[in-house]
């Protein structure tokens, strides 16, 4: 890591960049704040999940039946239904009607299903617990006991999630605040409508980033640009996209050409590297930097070709929006190489790659130029091939899925 004056000796090791992103954003991660269960959905526990009390808290039945003491038959004195308090049974051959979800009355020693039980002339009932088969009632602690720790810090937070807290009795969740994202789109060349032609492109990456930015769990704030190709353009730029935003998202401008301004205004801020340029191809050159303010502020440069764009994405700002989140960094699956897959010497080669039916085989696609998208819109993500290596049909390889929404391939 260098400041903005120095230059690094060569570009970081892609995996080595990904932890260092990492790191940044979990070391910036904000404290917690407390949010009601409904809001929770998508957010990430900033605190162990602990029982509130014991689950379930109270001895509860299974079954629509009988709750009897000692041996039949029985003479039932009364019924509890779920959300009542019984009083004791009374002694042995007393039972009372109980309802599912019911509390299950002291001094009881079984439970009979309604459907194994007979009720005589003289109203007592008969019939026989079930043995051997799943438990006609749950006892107190056992699925988990007061205090216990049901899910760690750093959870995601989904449905399933929220309804364990609802059941341990949590009307709020302390989680992790969600970073917010901006991005800034640089080049007089970019068009942001209408076909390319005359010189000009299609500006393709101010509408698909903040789409990728949500799915890695940031809020979006604005999309700006195309910026002017001047270093005061870029700077106030900068400037007005950090009042708001956690984290800044530029595309192009990552060399040293003569319309190249983001390496001086980074120097102008003061900005720390975390990350300049990785040995990944495509996705050569990016960064990752921090720039001094009152509270953590980050500035990631993409590429200007589209699909190098991405790769920086995934590189960079995935794992850094990850640590501001407080989630793990997921380890990378390993999966079934469905054709040869070329190294690229010294760097780590991302290659795109969409998986068969079975999920289980991922096979290189075709339209993967840098500067190409109709690749990526067929993938499910990159397989990736290390440095000094290649993979072959049937190798167990890395792979890089992209990010999905819920209901998504």
């Amino acid at each position: 890591m260098t400041d903005t004056t120095g230059v690094t000796e060569g570009p970081v090791d892609w995996e080595q960049a990904r932890a260092l992103a990492y790191a940044a954003g979990l070391a910036a991660s904000g404290s917690a704040e407390r949010i009601p269960l409904a809001a929770a959905d998508g957010r990430t526990l900033a605190e162990p999940l602990r029982a509130l009390t014991d689950l379930p808290a109270f001895p509860t039945s299974s079954i629509d039946g009988w709750a009897v003491r000692g041996p039949g038959p029985w003479l039932p004195e009364g019924r509890v239904l779920a959300g009542g308090t019984p009083p004791p049974l009374s002694g042995d051959g007393a039972c009372v009607e109980i309802a599912t979800g019911a509390m299950v009355p002291e001094g009881a020693t079984a439970l009979v299903r309604i459907e194994d039980s007979t009720t005589g002339a003289d109203g007592r009932v008969s019939g026989e617990p079930r043995r051997g088969q799943i438990p006609d009632w749950r006892l107190p602690g056992e699925e988990a006991s007061r205090g216990e720790e049901l899910l760690p810090a750093g959870t995601a937070i989904d449905p399933a999630v929220i309804g364990v807290a609802a059941t341990c009795g949590y009307q709020d969740l302390a989680v992790f605040p969600e970073p917010r994202a901006a991005m800034l789109v640089f080049g007089d060349e970019l068009l942001t409508e209408g076909p390319p032609g005359a010189g000009r492109v299609r500006d393709s990456l101010g509408p698909q980033v903040p789409g990728w930015l949500r799915r890695y769990g940031a809020t979006v704030t604005g999309v700006t640009g195309p910026v002017k190709d001047t270093l005061a353009a870029h700077l106030d730029a900068i400037r007005a996209g950090l009042d708001e935003a956690d984290l800044i998202c530029t595309t192009g401008g990552t060399m040293h050409g003569p319309v190249d301004h983001l390496h001086p205004a980074l120097a102008e801020l003061g900005a720390e590297y975390i990350v300049n340029t990785v040995a990944v191809r495509p996705g050569f050159p990016m960064l990752l930097a921090r720039v001094p303010g009152d509270r953590p502020r980050f500035l990631a440069g993409l590429p200007g070709n589209p699909q190098s764009a991405v790769i920086a994405l995934v590189t960079l700002v995935a794992p850094l929006l990850a640590g501001l989140r407080g989630r793990p960094l997921p380890p990378l699956p390993q999966v079934e190489a469905g054709t040869a897959v070329p190294g690229r010497g010294g760097f780590t080669h991302l290659a795109l790659a969409a998986f068969d039916p079975a999920g289980r085989t991922a096979t290189p696609v075709g339209h993967v130029g840098s500067a190409m998208l109709r690749g990526l819109a067929n993938s499910d993500g990159f397989v990736v091939v290390r440095p000094g290596t290649q993979a072959q049909a049937g190798d167990l390889v890395p792979f890089l899925p992209l990010p999905l929404l819920p209901g998504e391939r």
